[in-house]
């Protein structure tokens, strides 16, 4: 069998996602649902620069007091008006002092948290058409009013 290619990261963007105040759905079957409003932010590449626009949501599901699944959706508009759809799935976990800060709006060191992602992407831009062709991985910290990620291309 022929030596497959090992995969290497290649840095495509860093974003600071702006968020407001939680919404607390409750405990449900299913665990603890939460929202989080997406109100604004910026994104940066190689290139090209973007913000983020209001009303994307980051949907979350608190599966137990160390661990919290991520689905934030929302959309970038670029440098020349361009849209791209971001979907990003994640997991952050830590120990459950720490997470309980975090869901406090408190700042916690974010070497103590695992925030890893993996965000996709769609537009009609046709200078972002191979974002599609693409799978992207990332990190991220979370601070008290902002979400901060770096998104590389795998």
């Amino acid at each position: 069998m022929q030596a497959l290619p090992t995969p290497e990261l290649k840095w495509f963007a860093d974003l600071a996602v702006e968020v407001s105040t939680p919404q607390e759905i409750g405990l449900t079957v299913h665990g603890l649902r939460r929202l989080i409003p997406i109100v604004g932010g910026q994104a940066h590449g190689e290139g090209w620069q973007a913000r983020v626009l209001p009303g994307g949501a980051d949907f979350q599901l608190i599966v137990n007091e160390r661990m919290a699944e991520l689905d934030a959706r929302y959309t970038l508009e670029l440098d020349g008006g361009e849209l791209i759809y971001v979907q990003n799935r994640a997991v952050r976990a830590g120990a459950p002092e720490d997470m309980q800060r975090l869901a406090r709006g408190e700042a916690v060191d974010p070497t103590r948290i695992y925030f890893r992602c993996s965000p996709s992407f769609e537009t009609a831009a046709p200078r972002f058409a191979w974002l599609s062709e693409r799978i992207f991985v990332g990190t991220g910290m979370r601070l008290p009013s902002q979400v901060r990620m770096r998104f590389f291309e795998v």
